[in-house]
């Protein structure tokens, strides 16, 4: 079957307006499929509204998000309530992880096939042979298969949030949004978290906001930079480093 798009995503003059602020405006952009795309900037310049937009827990004032999915006729997220885009293929992790600590780690990724159902229908249900070797698989490429039977609340900090990126894998998610997932993590945890992201985009499309420029430059194929709720430029995280204006009001190193 043809693929109908290189884009998973398509951002289409998104305007955001809170009691006459603008957190958003105009912003129009596509997200190429099986790649890492960065959302950059200050803290303000509407990275999570964005992404709050992308899964519909925010409304936007004006404008679309489409969704193309793999050999599948578009979907207009835009106005579809948060679980259908989750059916759909759409997952998100969030600065904290949300892992449920008395679980093991096993618990924590069966727990997750459910895939918006009923939690108690996922307790109750024993997995599938193909199940447990789709969660053993995951569980190796982030580095927690020794572990899959330690309690959740015991994990590190950045094993927590590798825990948690696995939960949304099993679910097999074609486009996973990431906020801020190297926070809180030390230099050698960060880089295995970019290691591991670039392992998972041959089969899932990644966007992350991030603060980290080092974490940035290790594994991002596409940066957009957002500046007061604009888009400030767009491309390789090179030329972005190398903007002059980018380094003025993000990087803080622009001329006196």
């Amino acid at each position: 079957m043809e693929l109908l798009s290189e884009y998973i995503l398509e951002i289409n003059h998104i305007s955001v307006c809170f009691d006459g602020f603008y957190a958003l405006t105009d912003v129009t952009t596509k997200i190429k499929r099986n790649s890492i795309h960065f959302f950059i900037g200050p803290n303000g310049a509407g990275k999570t509204t964005l992404l709050d937009i992308i899964c519909a827990k925010t409304k936007p004032t004006s404008g679309t998000v489409v969704f193309n999915p793999m050999y599948k006729e578009p979907i207009t997220l835009t106005g579809m309530p948060e679980y259908e885009i989750v059916w759909n293929g759409i997952g998100r992790k969030f600065q904290v992880p949300s892992v449920f600590v008395n679980l093991t780690v096993e618990d924590n990724m069966v727990l997750s096939l459910s895939g918006g159902k009923r939690i108690v229908d996922s307790i109750l249900r024993t997995p599938s042979d193909e199940q447990n070797e789709h969660i053993n698989s995951l569980l190796k490429q982030v580095g927690l298969f020794e572990k899959k039977n330690f309690r959740a609340g015991a994990l590190a900090h950045g094993e927590k949030q590798w825990l948690e990126i696995a939960m949304q894998l099993v679910q097999e998610p074609e486009l996973i949004m990431l906020d801020e997932p190297a926070a809180g993590m030390g230099k050698p945890e960060t880089f295995k978290s970019g290691e591991i992201l670039k392992k998972i985009k041959k089969d899932c499309t990644i966007i992350v906001i991030e603060h980290d420029m080092d974490f940035v430059k290790q594994i991002a194929d596409t940066v957009t930079v957002l500046h007061e709720g604009k888009i400030l430029m767009e491309g390789s995280v090179e030329s972005a480093l190398a903007d002059k204006t980018v380094q003025a009001v993000y990087l803080g190193r622009g001329k006196e």
